[in-house]
């Protein structure tokens, strides 16, 4: 069955580092766009971060630009995401999304609703 599982939160002092992982398996983990999403309570999922898995092209909301990096292992099916000068703001809970086969993120998924398959979250907590 489709798996997404998310590992690496914890709690991190302001400016610290995180990597986040999230090892897939059920489905067809190539072409496609896969996605790094956050909520807090009450909130609707943010989109922070955006990778094709077919061709590495990656984006970003303006809120962790030049912060946080996607990435993908794609011999172990596994998309990750560096967070680096973690900031109060970040903390959150994190979870990883695949788009639709053949999705590119630039032009086919728009938001949460688009996303097939999520993970189950893993916590990001900075103190300040």
């Amino acid at each position: 069955q489709v798996q997404l599982v998310e590992s690496g939160g914890g709690s991190v002092q302001a400016g610290g580092s995180l990597r986040l992982s999230c090892a897939t398996s059920g489905f067809q983990y190539r072409n496609r766009c896969m996605a790094w999403f956050r909520q807090d309570p009450g909130k609707e999922r943010e989109g922070v971060a955006y990778i094709d898995i077919s061709g590495d092209t990656t984006y970003y909301s303006d809120s962790v630009k030049g912060r946080f990096t996607a990435s993908t292992d794609n011999a172990k099916e596994t998309a990750f995401l560096q967070m680096n000068d973690l900031k109060p703001e970040d903390t959150s809970m994190y979870y990883c999304a695949a788009g639709p086969i053949y999705s590119k993120c630039h032009t086919d998924v728009n938001g949460y609703r688009d996303f097939a398959y999520w993970g189950q979250g893993t916590q990001v907590t900075v103190s300040s």
